[in-house]
């Protein structure tokens, strides 16, 4: 079967509120709460995923961090009671600061991205497309490190338009976020050949 059309497994029956999911027992796992559904994330994210995260965050926040937050997983993006999600990378502007709370990122940022596995594939490029843009977050980003893109989708109304598709030699770029600058060649350079 393939694996990108695997649908998530519903972990609870009943509607899921905010106040639900954060009274939940630790148990090792990840969720998100989607349309008031509780939806297990798994398997975890691959050491390639975490490492592609951690180079992004890095190089974004060395030429950003005047201006924006930069925060990887894991974190709650609660974009209502019945909508938390747990995006790979989050950009919030310091003018919006106040959106960060203790518990989580409460409202839309400026920039969401997530990384993309073969278990999350039909998840990040369908339903997130749709609630990212329900919930009025400016800029989504896609990054594919098996093929080495970046899909830019940027707010125009109430659904995103894909703007770009960045090949890996391709600076990426943000007419929203200027400070931004990259290439998907050099954060996946930074990344060791792992085994299988």
């Amino acid at each position: 079967m393939d694996q990108t059309n695997r649908k998530k497994p519903i972990v609870r029956e009943t509607e899921v509120t905010y106040e639900i999911y954060a009274s939940m027992p630790e148990d090792g796992n990840r969720y998100e709460v989607d349309d008031g559904v509780l939806e297990l994330m798994s398997p975890s994210p691959s050491s390639t995923h975490q490492l592609l995260s951690a180079a992004m965050r890095d190089t974004i926040n060395e030429s950003c961090r005047n201006e924006y937050v930069i925060i990887y997983a894991p974190i709650d993006l609660i974009l209502s009671d019945r909508e938390i999600r747990q995006p790979d990378l989050v950009m919030v502007h310091h003018s919006r600061m106040s959106i960060i709370k203790h518990r989580g990122i409460v409202g839309a940022p400026d920039l969401v991205v997530e990384i993309l596995s073969p278990y999350s594939a039909r998840r990040d490029k369908l339903r997130k497309v749709a609630v990212y843009a329900k919930y009025g977050i400016p800029e989504y980003w896609i990054a594919d490190p098996a093929n080495g893109t970046l899909e830019q989708y940027e707010l125009h109304g109430e659904t995103y338009s894909l703007t770009n598709v960045y090949q890996p030699d391709d600076p990426v770029r943000s007419e929203r976020i200027p400070c931004v600058s990259f290439t998907m060649q050099e954060l996946l350079s930074r990344i060791p050949k792992l085994e299988d």
